[in-house]
């Protein structure tokens, strides 16, 4: 959790402030950004990893660890944070960086090496057929992979230089106002907004438990396999951004609706068609745990969670055009409400009005509202982009000819 409160405030507040700057060709903030992105996550990093290994025995006993797990998870942390804190940030970190400027194969190629390494390396470095290390290899394994995410950005950046605008310079380094109040302004939303993601499932998770070991079993794989779609949603929204900032700040409106609009479009397309897992959510289930109780409970909570999923892209997608456009306080307030004003309440009365299952509908409830209040939003916000740039566009090309 802490990992990806430094991950959103970096990376998604350096790669939208780069993005933005591009567009109005201001390269020396597009270097400056990237460059305080980055050192700004590895100081936190090594942060992270000092106060641990300060500390190490106070927050092991904070995270719940008793006489019977307290070697264990000292084993994983030693290597996921200890050792592992600063890869495990940068790889992501970085993946932002090279997205802000176009470049989101190679982000997604960086990201992808390292999980898919890490899944390999797991059962090798855990299981008695292959190193026998248990806790500590499975941190040593996602130690080795992020190490492996990160060598793939800096060969990218090396061989990419003077054609790159991600810049690692020490000699770039320069907070200055306008940089650390860009970044954080959009960052630091983004990171309450994990949060209270977290925050939201803790509860759901506590209200499910007063109702037995089956539901809370249930819940928990029904969250999971949300997560699915749920990251595709997230992935529109991040996938969009430097588009959006590029087009916001050069001038180029109608391409920048034309770019949320045609996602937008799709992403409904995509998420409408979820009749499939309605009806199938019991087979879903059935792949995690046999367990019929499990089972029907299970596909009741999925069907829930299926109708929030269109309205969940939209409300993704507002968050994501605002981040673009460095409206942080927008953010910040379509993040709270999301979840401290509809979402946490609406749980306690559908959990009164519909005990049990009605929790699964919370996330739909609060979704509808957000998603018809994005939209109204959204198109006010259009509206006035274009009356300010009433005057025709003409592109570089164009301008040249």
């Amino acid at each position: 959790m802490a990992f990806n409160a430094v991950n959103n405030l970096f990376g998604i507040g350096s790669s939208s402030m780069m993005s933005r700057a591009l567009g109005r060709k201001d390269y020396d903030t597009v270097y400056r950004s990237s460059a305080f992105g980055f050192y700004a996550s590895l100081i936190c990093s090594l942060l992270f990893s000092l106060l641990y290994g300060v500390l190490q025995s106070p927050i092991l006993v904070m995270l719940g660890a008793n006489a019977e797990t307290i070697q264990a998870t000292a084993d994983y942390l030693f290597w996921t944070v200890l050792l592992g804190s600063a890869p495990s940030i940068l790889n992501v970190v970085l993946a932002y960086l090279v997205r802000a400027e176009g470049s989101s194969l190679h982000a997604s190629i960086g990201t992808m090496c390292g999980c898919l390494l890490n899944i390999v390396l797991d059962p090798i470095f855990i299981l008695p057929w292959g190193l026998n290390l248990g806790a500590a290899g499975a941190g040593c394994a996602t130690c080795l992979s992020n190490t492996v995410a990160c060598l793939y950005f800096f060969v990218l950046l090396f061989v990419k230089r003077g054609k790159t605008y991600v810049c690692i310079k020490p000699s770039m380094f320069r907070p200055s106002k306008q940089i650390v109040k860009g970044v954080c302004g959009v960052g630091i939303p983004a990171s309450i907004q994990n949060l209270l993601n977290v925050t939201g499932m803790t509860i759901l998770n506590n209200f499910t438990s007063a109702y037995g070991s089956d539901p809370v079993a249930a819940m928990g794989i029904a969250q999971r396999v949300n997560i699915v779609p749920f990251q595709i949603a997230m992935g529109f929204s991040q996938g969009i951004m430097p588009l959006i900032s590029y087009n916001y700040t050069s001038g180029n409106i109608k391409r920048m609706k034309k770019t949320f609009m045609f996602t937008a479009n799709f992403a409904w397309l995509y998420f409408g068609r979820d009749a499939d897992v309605r009806v199938c959510g019991g087979a879903i289930i059935s792949m995690f745990m046999k367990n019929e109780s499990i089972v029907a409970y299970g596909a009741a909570f999925q069907r829930g969670f299926c109708f929030a999923l269109p309205f969940l892209c939209i409300d993704f997608l507002a968050l994501g055009v605002f981040q673009s456009c460095g409206m942080g306080m927008k953010s910040f307030i379509f993040a709270v409400v999301r979840k401290i004003v509809l979402e946490i309440p609406a749980l306690f009365v559908l959990n009164w009005l519909f005990p049990l299952y009605g929790l699964a509908y919370a996330q739909f409830v609060a979704e509808l509202i957000l998603g018809t209040i994005a939209v109204v939003v959204l198109v006010r916000m259009f509206r006035r982009l274009e009356r300010e740039h009433a005057a025709p566009y003409v592109s570089d090309s164009e301008s040249v000819k």
